[in-house]
């Protein structure tokens, strides 16, 4: 009786250890893995989808470790990636097609379309003489933030729209300092993301019957928006880590289309000083203009036109002076898209 208790501890102490064994080598096979995430702007309305596939689990349940950043523009969050400073990204696929013009070898692609629509405009006071009439800038005074995406188009968009640009001053203004010298009246105009200059602009107290957007898009600029952008070595070397990305930020962005507050709820947990109406406007209208387009609404979000995206890059040889040495298919890798009816909006 002594020897089968003595039998039937050492089973169980051996069968314990290699519970404990077992155990011990889940983490390393079943690790998260991370993925560094770069924003092209800071916690605001337009990045609910990013933050709300973060909070309600969808890249833990592809498992992935993600961590996003905010931004210092949507031109330097395309340097980010390049660099490897960061494995993705969110920022302008047109900032992205010159860095490619210039460089080809540049290790960066976009991999899932998030403003299909640019959110590219000029806004400006109707009190200082400016009306939707992209002709009435002339005379007036323009702020410019150099890193701007909107400002990057300023050659192609002055042709398009027939603006003489002889008659426009336009002056370099930091991104701090934009909305607050077009609030004080020291420019008449500034460039930027509409969403962000309109919101800011009524933030500072300027009367919302006083602001005037003239958006690119309306008014024959047809290019796209910001991507979400891969590091090439990374998606080489990780490609269904940027598929779970992809499939988790499409339910992310589905998310905040539906309950755009719960979104706006999400941001706010990384910025209390922000103002909860002002930002769920800015979803709102992120939504509307850039996000859940016509295209999207049929074709799902996320993906291009080849035959579109070649055409911008057209036009993109006249307001960013490309050489012509990129095609669309080295700017955008359709690839790692879910399937359509996974990027389907509400």
């Amino acid at each position: 009786m002594l020897k089968s208790a003595r039998r039937l501890a050492a089973r169980a102490a051996l069968a314990g250890l290699a519970g404990i064994a077992s155990l011990a080598a889940v983490p390393a096979a079943f690790a998260d893995t991370p993925v560094k995430f770069t924003l092209d702007w800071k916690f605001e309305g337009p990045a609910a989808g990013f933050l709300l596939a973060l909070d309600k689990g969808y890249f833990k349940a592809e498992g992935l470790d993600v961590t996003i950043d905010s931004g210092n523009g949507s031109v330097e969050a395309i340097s980010r990636v390049a660099t490897g400073t960061y494995d993705m990204g969110f920022g302008d696929i047109n900032s992205l097609i010159k860095l490619l013009d210039e460089d080809p070898s540049q290790k960066i692609k976009g991999v899932f379309m998030v403003y299909e629509r640019p959110t590219f405009a000029i806004v400006g006071r109707k009190s200082l003489g400016v009306t939707d009439d992209p002709k009435s800038l002339e005379g007036k005074k323009l702020g410019a933030p150099p890193p701007d995406g909107a400002f990057a188009q300023w050659k192609a968009f002055k042709a398009v729209a027939g603006i003489d640009d002889s008659k426009i001053t336009l002056e370099s203004v930091g991104f701090p300092v934009r909305e607050p010298m077009l609030a004080k009246g020291d420019v008449d105009a500034v460039f930027g993301f509409s969403f962000s200059v309109i919101l800011n602009l009524k933030a500072q107290g300027v009367p919302a019957d006083d602001i005037v957007p003239i958006l690119m898009a309306e008014h024959g600029l047809n290019l796209y928006g910001n991507t979400v952008t891969v590091n090439t070595d990374f998606a080489a070397k990780n490609p269904e880590v940027v598929k779970g990305v992809l499939k988790a930020l499409a339910k992310g962005f589905a998310d905040a289309v539906a309950n755009p507050q719960e979104g706006v709820d999400a941001v706010l947990k990384r910025n209390e000083t922000l103002n909860p109406d002002i930002e769920l406007e800015r979803l709102t209208m992120a939504n509307g203009q850039n996000i859940k387009t016509p295209y999207v609404v049929e074709h799902g979000m996320g993906g291009v036109d080849p035959a579109r995206l070649a055409a911008a890059i057209e036009t993109l040889k006249t307001s960013m002076g490309l050489k012509g040495a990129v095609t669309a298919d080295k700017v955008f890798d359709a690839s790692f898209l879910p399937p359509e009816g996974e990027r389907k909006l509400p």
